[in-house]
């Protein structure tokens, strides 16, 4: 009897122990995918990298950071043309890779916005900034647009205090989360 409890243990133990190889084989998938995306974005933006672009790894995904002064003016949603330059090489990129999912986030500084007409407050602004981007993509590239998510985080997500002007600076950008479709992993 103790015998065969030991086998029935023993089994139960190589049984897990073959899922966690499984489960470890598929985390390094995943992350070669996640780093395979992260390079080939960093490659499509080489030379933007220095005017406010920051390219990162991290939780699986892929975050862009585009600071204000490439993409927009103070207070505006219109994206200027370098910030064009650099929104259509990420199209580019998304085009070539059907399986990522595309989160563009827009942020915004503490400061209340000061404008008039259809934008309200800082929320619309970083709403409306990052369905300027969507626009972008959608227009210079043949990328589903159901692919795509456009939200506004307004003043909710700082990066550093808004006690400063160089933390509000920081805080003034437009976030593009590339998110690999790993459910065939699964």
């Amino acid at each position: 009897e103790k015998e065969e409890r030991m086998n029935e243990l023993q089994n139960r133990l190589e049984n897990k122990e073959e899922r966690l190889l499984q489960l470890e084989t598929v985390l390094q998938r995943q992350d070669s995918i996640v780093t395979a995306l992260r390079d080939k974005v960093s490659e499509a933006l080489f030379g933007f990298e220095g005017e406010g672009l920051t390219v990162e790894q991290k939780d699986g995904k892929v975050y862009l950071s585009l600071e204000e002064k490439l993409l927009f003016e103070s207070g505006s949603w219109q994206v200027e043309n370098r910030g064009r330059e650099a929104i259509t090489k990420i199209a580019q990129v998304l085009e070539k890779n059907p399986d990522i999912h595309v989160m563009i986030e827009g942020h915004t500084d503490n400061v209340p916005y000061r404008g008039s007409g259809q934008i309200k407050d800082n929320w619309d602004l970083s709403v409306k900034r990052a369905t300027s981007i969507v626009r972008i993509i959608i227009n210079k590239s043949k990328v589903d647009p159901a692919r795509l998510t456009a939200a506004g985080r307004s003043k909710y997500v700082p990066l550093a205090t808004n006690d400063t002007a160089e933390g509000r600076r920081k805080n003034r950008r437009t976030e593009i989360i590339l998110t690999p479709d790993l459910s065939e992993l699964f």
